[in-house]
């Protein structure tokens, strides 16, 4: 196993047992894209790059490509990139011009702003550590650029075989220090050593003295312990005897691409995996590259767009240094790697996008490869530089920690994921003109490309309709109860098939239309179901006769029944074995998900998990649900979470990481689409869409992270008129009024959505399901009615219209332009507001431009 494992044998005999064993990992055995070149090999920057054309805007550098919409320039000797458009006259740098003067930027942060890619790195301890391509390689003279159809590749070695300080031991014994290399050298290099290293008389030891080891006298020091004969072993040994918290070094030398194309009105930005070589001792845990591609200065006007939730946009210099900077998960957090144990209340990222927006044009980063593995980053001038700016990394390689202990003291030793990702990493930098640079230009643009790439389904006809009523029935839960003093669990009905009938018969009579009825707890043991290896509709909750009942009505009364199953979670231990089926964290054990107790603000460990399904089971799972439920004639399914989360599994030797776990979600949606089902599903990641035509707890806001300023229907913009969607069912939500949820519903272009069951509500005290406090539904059928009908009256004017425009008229006033031209004005305020003449009323709103 190397150095690392040679470290660990002096470190303790315990421990080094357990790693022989295989229960640690000092990182894969393989650099990606190791085909025996190692990164230690001699670089070769090649021929330097003829200039294609020169543009006189962009100094200093040479033309490579070009289109009829942008040039591609580039600097041979650092790296750095310029796109020109040439309709807007815009430049895209991918260093902002000027930063070498940044007066707030300093160290590493300095060298970042000259900087088009960085890999972060562990070392053995995982620790982490990083290069970049300015101080590592461009410093070294370690850049090599060559032609490729359309553009240009740029290699890039970081590091340097130079020998360093930590080639030489801490500390090393008064009688090895004299025999070993003073009787070996001449009285100079006895003199450069004895500056190097400071005896210490009572431990009988020379100590390394690294304060004077700088510059000339490190030569000097590296150059005596060569001429000593002095050897990786001498310095094993060393390490061994005293006991040194030291590692023998290897070259920390890396090797890393981007290829830069362009495409139209776009730059591909591409980072193949294969080209990232990194040694064995130093993993690499992520890559970011363009990390400054358009940032603004600070005397800049414009803002950064982040795909938080429903999207929001951070204002250039907004002066919020003192909060954190932006940073989110794309897809949200891999249930195999989270360890949040407190309530987390932010929204997920289900669009892989970002941009920048500036005064005379903007673009779009749309992450085409790579978008599981990537989280996007944002931040203000003020903090780390003078600069506004956004960008992805990308995670290569994961780590865990496990902890053993060892003679009665806990170690945490580093674990790390076997096999690098699977994915190349590729940007598409789409820009736009001024007329377009907005976000609604950037949402217009990015819905055109999925309907382009068929990322969309089919918008549907416009007709006459109204909007959908989304309700989300509960059919059975298990509860704790008593037989002769003995305690048992057992399934309690809370919505039977004949109950759910004689909802849809009340809400009909309300004036409840188009109802899209999702149904949960109705087979294979209720709402906590075990795995869908089969179909048991339950009998507590009217058996297969009754489901074939409840269907039957519903065809008949224009209600779609969307029965819910979840695909990707074990939600119940029973029926599934979690040795071989559950997905493995990073230490080897099953995945578990723990529910949240909301009166102690964390997961409750006391009762029973739930299980991360291992994605090699998804397309078997999904095989098996449809078959059998197919003989029942539903038109409808809901997915809990086929179109919500997304896992790896670190099983040993058997490795699944997150990119290829999305291929195996598109796998089984396909699936499903054959079998010509509608599909409802929650949360709505953007790999899930062309699949589905309505979307429950689609995103409705963003986290409202302190640094962000604004929060804007991005996504809305871009689904709506292609699928049918809606938040969080209202009377489970923080809502405690329904006037802010009807301005939210029109706003957005959102359904209107209830979570009910038909018990009272006293059935769910004592049960795992305390989050249902306020679900019966006697209790808010005729509030559903009113709210139903307000935001029904103006949305089914619009059904099936895309939003084309938003804009925020003054403070908590906003205005939604469909693409007939109808609009609505929502005023959030407690108080009037009047903007050009039109006085909209407290929590209320004013709508327009219908046909006369």
């Amino acid at each position: 196993m190397g150095n690392f494992a040679k470290y660990m044998l002096l470190a303790a005999s315990v421990l080094t047992a357990l790693m022989m064993a295989g229960c640690t990992d000092k990182g894969p055995e393989k650099a990606a894209g190791d085909e025996g070149n190692g990164p230690a090999n001699s670089f070769t920057p090649g021929a330097a790059l003829k200039s294609s054309f020169v543009n006189p805007s962009v100094k200093g550098m040479k033309g490579i490509a070009e289109n009829d919409q942008l040039q591609l320039l580039t600097d041979d000797q650092t790296g750095a990139i310029a796109v020109v458009h040439k309709a807007s006259g815009e430049i895209w740098h991918s260093n902002p011009p000027g930063h070498e003067s940044d007066p707030l930027a300093a160290g590493v942060n300095k060298s970042l702003l000259s900087s088009q890619l960085k890999l972060d790195f562990y070392n053995s301890f995982g620790q982490i550590n990083s290069v970049n391509s300015h101080a590592d390689s461009a410093a070294y003279k370690q850049i090599g650029m060559e032609e490729i159809p359309n553009g240009v590749r740029v290699n890039y070695r970081f590091g340097t075989d130079k020998k360093t300080m930590d080639d030489m031991p801490k500390k090393i014994s008064k009688t090895r220090f004299e025999q070993n290399l003073l009787s070996k050298l001449d009285s100079a290099g006895q003199r450069t050593l004895k500056i190097a290293y400071t005896e210490d008389a009572e431990q009988g030891v020379y100590v390394r003295s690294d304060g004077a080891l700088k510059g000339l006298q490190l030569e000097r020091a590296l150059k005596a312990f060569e001429d000593a004969g002095y050897t990786e072993d001498d310095l094993l040994v060393d390490i061994e005897e005293n006991h040194l918290d030291q590692t023998k070094p290897e070259p920390r030398v890396f090797h890393a691409s981007i290829e830069y194309t362009l495409d139209g009105d776009s730059l591909i930005a591409k980072l193949p995996v294969s080209s990232i070589d990194f040694p064995a001792e130093y993993p690499v845990n992520t890559v970011s590259f363009l990390s400054f591609f358009g940032a603004g200065g600070a005397e800049d006007k414009g803002s950064i767009l982040v795909p938080d939730g429903s999207g929001a946009l951070i204002h250039f210099n907004n002066g919020k240094t003192r909060y954190p900077s932006y940073q989110q998960s794309v897809y949200g957090m891999d249930r195999t790697m989270s360890g949040i144990e407190t309530a987390d209340s932010s929204q997920d990222v289900r669009l892989p996008v970002f941009g920048i927006i500036r005064e005379g044009g903007a673009f779009i980063g749309i992450i085409e490869e790579g978008a599981p593995a990537a989280t996007i980053h944002a931040d203000v001038s003020g903090r780390l530089n003078s600069y506004n700016y956004v960008y992805p990394a990308f995670t290569v390689i994961n780590k865990g920690d496990l902890s053993l202990d060892a003679n009665g003291q806990q170690r945490s030793l580093p674990k790390f994921q076997e096999d690098p990702m699977r994915s190349d990493f590729s940007v598409r930098y789409a820009f736009v003109g001024k007329q377009s640079a907005s976000y609604p230009g950037l949402a217009a643009y990015y819905r055109n490309y999925l309907e382009q790439q068929g990322g969309l389904p089919a918008i549907a006809e416009r007709n006459e309709e109204n909007m959908p009523f989304y309700m989300q029935l509960v059919g059975s839960i298990y509860k704790k109860k008593h037989f002769a003093g003995i305690p048992y669990r057992a399934l309690e009905p809370l919505t039977t098939f004949e109950q759910a009938q004689s909802i849809l018969t009340e809400m009909g009579k309300r004036g409840i239309h188009d109802i899209k009825l999702k149904y949960s707890g109705w087979f294979n043991k209720g709402l906590a179901h075990e795995v869908p290896d089969s179909v048991s509709v339950d009998q507590q909750v009217g058996g297969e006769k009754g489901l074939r009942r409840l269907l039957s009505y519903a065809n008949e009364n224009g209600v779609t029944l969307y029965p819910d199953v979840a695909i990707l979670t074990a939600l119940s231990g029973s029926g599934f074995n979690e040795a071989k089926e559950a997905s493995r964290t990073l230490r080897g054990i099953p995945a578990e998900i723990y529910s949240f107790n909301p009166a102690l603000n964390r997961r409750d460990r006391t009762g029973s998990p739930a299980y991360v399904v291992s994605p090699r089971f998804i397309g078997s799972y999904t095989e098996a649900f449809l078959k059998d439920y197919g003989k029942y004639g539903a038109i409808g399914v809901s997915l809990s979470d086929l179109a919500a989360e997304l896992d790896s599994d670190f099983r040993k030797h058997r490795q699944i990481d997150r990119t290829e776990s999305e291929q195996l979600s598109l796998d089984a949606l396909n699936k499903i689409s054959d079998a010509n089902l509608q599909v409802m599903a929650d949360g709505g990641n953007a790999y899930a869409l062309p699949f589905l035509t309505d979307i429950t707890h689609a995103p409705m806001s963003s986290s409202r992270f302190k640094i962000e300023d604004a929060e804007i229907p991005f996504y809305q913009m871009v689904v709506r008129g292609h699928i049918d969607y809606t938040g969080a069912p209202y009377n489970l939500s923080a809502y405690t009024d329904a006037k802010p949820y009807i301005l939210k519903c029109l706003e957005y272009g959102a359904g209107v959505y209830f979570q009910w069951f038909y018990e009272p509500n006293h059935k769910i005290k004592d049960t795992e399901h305390n989050e249902l406090f306020s679900a019966n539904y006697a209790l808010w059928i005729d509030e559903a009615a009113r709210i139903y009908e307000e935001v029904n009256a103006f949305l089914k004017k619009v059904r099936h219209e895309r939003i084309v425009g938003h804009d925020e008229l003054a403070d908590g006033v906003f205005k939604t332009t469909y693409e007939s031209g109808v609009y609505v004005i929502v005023n959030y305020n407690r108080a009037p507001v009047t903007i050009d003449g039109v006085t909209i009323e407290a929590e209320s709103y004013v709508t327009g431009g219908e046909a006369p």
